[in-house]
């Protein structure tokens, strides 16, 4: 009963300071029902600021994301950074078209000018890469975009980038959290109704007069591109870009042309996921019915940072193949190294290492690899190229240094309308490379969870038990990333390198284990590679790949308890 009481108590103590009627109704509710399963889950502890910022489910209490829990953020950025010396500094604030988000990208401003900052707010839902832009364009010292990606329609996030454009990394997080948990009362943070400035739409104009930085003067330009934004907030903008670049008006997928914050047409605005690309497939079908030309299909994720490519696949019932990141990936490096890009190609250790390759076949192309995410690949020294196999490509690291789902784009049809000049297309490409390197196949194990216990549970296991052969190759090594190594500092996370078999039908393999840092997820990353003599063997090769890692799977969800 006592612990019932407290419980109650927690929750009439953050109701009596909660800024915000809707969540006011839906919290007072919970306590004049008595549910105190709800009411625990959502005291249970408060949601914890990292290097990804905050994301969570939108609703009541600090264990959701509500405008307390962004004022009590906003408040504890704007002590880090007063302490770090950047007094009457200029804080840049963007927002997409979630539930909320406009509200917490005003409430940011508000607090960032009571604490003697200056608030500069973008002047409408734009994507991610327009704010990242934003920050190094307008000299800010910070930058915070209210975002939850490509997450379910009821989760909502805070992003933060320091001034030099890139995310927040060690310790900059930890001295942030420590800041938000010595807030006190809200009644304390002064939260004046103006004071900030709503930037103009030049902003939006600079960053688009950067876009044509990333393609060549006079390049080929006729790729005919169908193009979805997942009811997220890049139509204007890519749509705006592609015709700066001289490139045909892209055929917009209709159903999803428009922000719409629950996303009505998908189970979750993430092209990778089963289903999303569904009506993409379908409109590029219906433009090809009617006598029109579709090269390829190009979608971004809600935020526009990500960028997913589909290719005609006539073969298959839906007609189009969605290329993995690591094959777009491949396909954007290899178009820079032709264009002689100079400067460190980078991506992350669960990305195929065929970038790896690539950077070593051409002339003095240094690479890097670092943990998962664009916070470590944007510190990279003398970085001209990153991506992750997540979607996220930085192509033009002095505009925008993190990923770029627009630039990213732009980049994907020039290459296309190049390989179309010469009666070729992506996919030849694709196959240039598995002959020339080896087939790098690649592929994940992914397990959504309820109970986070379960992920815990696997990486223990997979510790104290570690695999000594998967898919029948041996396990040659076996990292635990957790003790950091010379290149790589701590992170959760396992790495096994696995041998090549006697027969030589792969050359060697890779899996690394590590919890998702945005969702409640393991996950597993696969890579096999398979060599190739000719292009002849490029459907063996691609098949046999396909049996290797179908096995590893399955052997590793053994090791894994999962």
């Amino acid at each position: 009963m006592e612990q019932e009481r407290e419980l109650i108590d927690r929750a009439r103590t953050w109701l009596a300071e909660d800024p915000d009627a809707e969540t006011r109704a839906e919290l007072a509710a919970l306590i004049e029902a008595g549910d105190l399963s709800e009411l625990a889950n959502r005291f249970a502890g408060t949601l914890q600021f990292g290097t990804a910022g905050l994301r969570g489910e939108l609703g009541a209490g600090p264990m959701r994301m509500n405008r307390a829990v962004v004022i009590r953020a906003a408040a504890g950025l704007a002590a880090y950074l007063k302490k770090q010396g950047h007094a009457g500094g200029t804080v840049v604030i963007g927002y997409d078209a979630r539930h909320k988000s406009a509200d917490f990208a005003r409430d940011t401003a508000a607090v960032m000018v009571g604490a003697g900052l200056k608030a500069a707010l973008l002047p409408r839902p734009l994507p991610t890469p327009v704010l990242a832009f934003a920050i190094r364009h307008l000299g800010a010292v910070a930058g915070v975009e209210v975002t939850a990606s490509h997450n379910p329609p009821r989760d909502n996030g805070y992003k933060v980038y320091l001034g030099d454009g890139s995310q927040i990394v060690p310790p900059a997080d930890a001295d942030i959290a420590a800041e938000i948990a010595a807030i006190g009362s809200l009644a304390d943070v002064p939260r004046p109704d103006t004071g900030w400035e709503t930037l103009r739409e030049s902003v939006v104009g600079a960053y688009l007069e950067r876009t044509d930085a990333v393609l060549t003067n006079g390049s080929a330009r006729d790729a005919r591109v169908v193009y979805t934004p997942m009811h997220g907030v890049g139509r204007t903008v890519l749509t705006a870009a592609f015709e700066r670049a001289g490139f045909p008006a892209p055929l917009v997928v209709a159903q999803q042309a428009d922000p719409d914050p629950d996303f009505p047409t998908v189970a979750f605005p993430n092209p990778e996921e089963p289903g999303a690309m569904d009506l993409a497939f379908a409109t590029a079908r219906d433009a090809v019915a009617r006598g029109e030309a579709v090269d390829i299909i190009i979608a971004n994720d809600p935020d526009a940072d990500r960028c997913a490519v589909a290719v005609p696949a006539p073969d298959t019932a839906e007609g189009w193949r969605m290329l993995r990141g690591d094959e777009v990936g491949a396909l954007l490096a290899t178009h820079l190294v032709h264009k002689k890009a100079g400067g460190t190609f980078a991506t992350t250790i669960v990305s195929s290492s065929l970038l790896s390759r690539i950077a070593a076949a051409s002339t003095g192309t240094p690479y890097t690899e670092t943990l998962t995410g664009f916070k470590w690949l944007a510190r990279v020294d003398g970085l001209r190229y990153a991506y992750e196999e997540a979607l996220g490509y930085c192509v033009d690291p002095e505009g925008v240094r993190d990923k770029d789902g627009i630039t990213a784009a732009l980049l994907v049809a020039e290459l296309t309308a190049e390989l179309k000049e010469s009666g070729r297309t992506l996919t030849d490409l694709l196959d240039d490379l598995a002959v020339e390197h080896g087939l790098h196949a690649t592929d994940q194990l992914s397990v959504r969870v309820q109970d986070l216990s379960l992920i815990a549970d696997a990486m223990r296991r997979l510790r104290s038990q570690p695999p000594a052969v998967l898919a029948g190759l041996r396990v040659s090594s076996a990292e635990d990333l957790a003790k950091g190594t010379e290149a790589l500092p701590p992170t959760d996370g396992l790495r096994y390198q696995l041998a090549g078999d006697e027969a030589g039908t792969v050359s060697r393999a890779r899996v690394i284990v590590r919890p998702s840092g945005t969702e409640p997820k393991l996950k597993c990353y696969l890579e096999v590679v398979v060599p190739v003599a000719s292009a002849s063997g490029l459907g063996d090769a691609r098949a046999h790949a396909a049996e290797v890692l179908s096995a590893i799977k399955a052997d590793l969800s053994r090791a894994a308890g999962i």
